[in-house]
């Protein structure tokens, strides 16, 4: 039996016998690890709420044979209380948390750069300085950049000419008029400048973006990300309709 300590953000929990629960968290050194929460659920539990979701938490577990007990639980900071009075927020922070979850497959492999990014966002969406659906794009594309699927956005993703007419999907990213594929989308050079900002951090192109211009690149974005995850982001359907 080896003991282990990390710190991580809760992604999801899924009932487990009677009164346990299967807790999902992405951590800082460890990666995404799934472990039991023994008597969570009873009334009597000594750290229940601090294995919700979206809870920053430090734990501490041991190795089972499938999975990982964990044994302590404290929290560092509980980003769903502040989160689950603003729905827009809070349907962002859930859509962050799902493609986390989707994007990192394999268990215990150490995935900083994405713990930190989620951090970041949440805090980010917490903090109310800018419109969460920018916060949520801007999360989606670095999230496919550190998973090695960032977007061609300033040259052909496919002969690299600096002149570009559309965005393509499948090409992987803005395309010139000499490769593009047949159903390419063709957006406003707004919104490929959006998604740029988004990309490299740059708040204040993005918050002076016009609104049609965010929808647009919303879409654009959300497409991409789930055309690399091979299935949709459930979560998507509540954020689309704020």
């Amino acid at each position: 039996m080896s003991l282990y300590r990390d710190e991580g953000v809760v992604l999801r929990t899924q009932k487990l016998g009677e009164a346990d629960r299967i807790i999902t968290v992405l951590t800082k050194r460890t990666g995404k690890v799934r472990g039991v929460a023994k008597g969570v659920r009873r009334t009597t539990s000594r750290f229940g709420a601090r294995l919700e979701p979206f809870t920053h938490v430090d734990l501490q577990l041991y190795t089972g044979r499938s999975l990982d007990v964990i044994t302590q639980a404290e929290t560092i900071r509980p980003y769903g209380e502040a989160l689950v009075t603003d729905y827009p927020r809070y349907t962002a922070g859930t859509a962050m948390l799902e493609t986390a979850d989707r994007l990192i497959v394999a268990e215990k492999e150490p995935a900083l750069r994405q713990f930190l990014l989620l951090v970041g966002g949440l805090r980010t969406l917490v903090e109310g300085e800018h419109d969460p659906r920018l916060i949520l794009d801007a999360f989606f594309l670095r999230s496919l950049a550190v998973a090695g699927y960032a977007p061609a956005l300033e040259a052909c993703a496919r002969c690299s000419a600096p002149s570009v007419r559309a965005f393509a999907i499948v090409a992987g990213g803005v395309v010139c008029g000499a490769c593009r594929p047949a159903g390419a989308a063709v957006p406003a050079p707004e919104t490929i400048t959006l998604m740029i900002a988004l990309l490299r951090g740059d708040w204040a192109t993005a918050d002076a973006s016009e609104s049609r211009h965010r929808s647009e690149c919303s879409g654009l974005v959300a497409a991409y990300l789930q055309w690399h995850l091979e299935h949709g982001i459930r979560s998507l359907r509540h954020v689309e309709r704020v």
